[in-house]
């Protein structure tokens, strides 16, 4: 496993993927918080976003919930880049609009990029 200035990256097989976890609160309001469910939901992401995703190499990710507390999984091959991945995907068509939009539901600095925002986790345990 190796590790990383700001968490671990965890492979999900010897072979082929690594994992990333993460997390970020949004702000304690329910409305706020139906409103950040909306906007990710399927329907109505916005289509650049999933593919701006898969264009810099994430193979996977999942956004989880829990109240205000948001955890997400990132899934990609062994040899991705993370600094390098983020840096193009800020970038991308209409990525830096989505992060202000995104940004008024977070408890986070409105002007952060997306790997700014979102805190690597460190593993702690493994069964």
């Amino acid at each position: 496993m190796a590790t990383h200035s700001r968490g671990a990256s965890a492979p999900v097989s010897q072979y082929s993927r690594q994992r990333f976890c993460q997390t970020l609160r949004l702000k304690n309001d329910p409305a706020s918080i139906a409103q950040y469910k909306y906007w990710h939901s399927a329907e109505n992401c916005w289509p650049e976003i999933p593919q701006g995703i898969r264009t810099v190499g994430i193979v996977d990710m999942e956004i989880y919930i829990h109240h205000d507390l948001l955890f997400m999984i990132i899934e990609t091959e062994k040899d991705f880049d993370w600094d390098c991945a983020f840096g193009k995907l800020a970038t991308l068509p209409r990525q830096a609009e989505w992060e202000g939009f995104v940004s008024q539901f977070q408890l986070a600095d409105p002007q952060a990029s997306s790997s700014q925002k979102w805190q690597r986790m460190e593993r702690i345990f493994k069964l």
